[in-house]
């Protein structure tokens, strides 16, 4: 099947590193007009660079911190003006922030929802009026497979990725009436930029490959994922094939969630 995105409008946010430049270069090299948000503008320049490599169509980079409301509309302004109307849309900022329930402060949690929560709300009411319009929309919410089985110490990130699933569900049914298409993508161990910083934390001298062997230990695959094979199903959801399919939380995890 030859996915394509030609003449597409696609704004990513977190899109700089990881998931998102594995989903930028994916739905670039698709044919669709390419916007990524992130907050270092140094790392958003590379990252522009490399997906324009293999792009068919027009790639920008904005920096914006998305947990911001003004951020927010300032960007999508900016995406606008430069792209025109957004017709995807693919909420990937986030962090995988986890502590003891009794350790987690206030401004952590409001920290967490904000970039993962309301940053997402924010931008799909700004977005969903002009898809539901123009009777062609897609959102996709990058969360983790923590949001169908939350685990002890999980919180934050397991609380309000299970809220972004939720939001998945009721943006889903009002927009199908209007052909716009909503659905979650729940993350599993893929290799990604977190990963990367996570080795070299706790990495203590072991190869990275010997390091996230270790991590996959438990994946029934036997293997961590890449951000390719997860920029493969976001570019599908994104695309005219995937034009039943809506109100979905897909787990892109190796078999690992115990929930399907």
């Amino acid at each position: 099947m030859d996915i394509r995105l030609d003449g597409k409008k696609a704004l990513i946010t977190g899109g700089s590193k990881g998931l998102g430049l594995a989903m930028a270069t994916l739905f670039a090299a698709s044919g669709a007009d390419v916007a990524i948000l992130a907050r270092r503008p140094e790392v958003m320049e590379e990252a522009k660079r490399s997906i324009g490599e293999t792009a068919r169509g027009r790639v920008i980079a904005i920096a914006a911190d998305v947990s911001k409301a003004d951020d927010v509309r300032r960007a999508h302004d900016a995406v606008v003006d430069q792209l025109g109307a957004i017709d995807i849309l693919v909420n990937n900022a986030g962090t995988s922030q986890t502590g003891k329930f009794d350790d987690i402060t206030d401004e952590v949690w409001q920290a967490d929802l904000d970039l993962k929560l309301f940053a997402a709300i924010r931008l799909a009411r700004l977005v969903m009026p002009g898809m539901k319009q123009r009777r062609w929309g897609r959102i996709i919410n990058v969360l983790n497979i923590g949001a169908k089985a939350p685990r002890a110490g999980g919180a934050p990130t397991v609380v309000s990725r299970a809220a972004g699933m939720a939001l998945t569900k009721v943006l889903a049914g009002e927009g199908a009436p209007h052909n716009v298409l909503v659905n979650a993508l729940l993350v599993g161990i893929i290799v990604s930029d977190q990963w990367v910083r996570r080795h070299a934390a706790q990495g203590a001298n072991v190869p990275f490959e010997d390091f996230t062997g270790k991590m996959a230990a438990n994946v029934p695959l036997g293997r961590m994922g890449t951000a390719e094979e997860f920029a493969n199903v976001a570019c599908f959801l994104a695309s005219d094939a995937a034009g039943y399919v809506t109100g979905t939380a897909i787990n892109v995890d190796g078999g690992s969630s115990p929930v399907v």
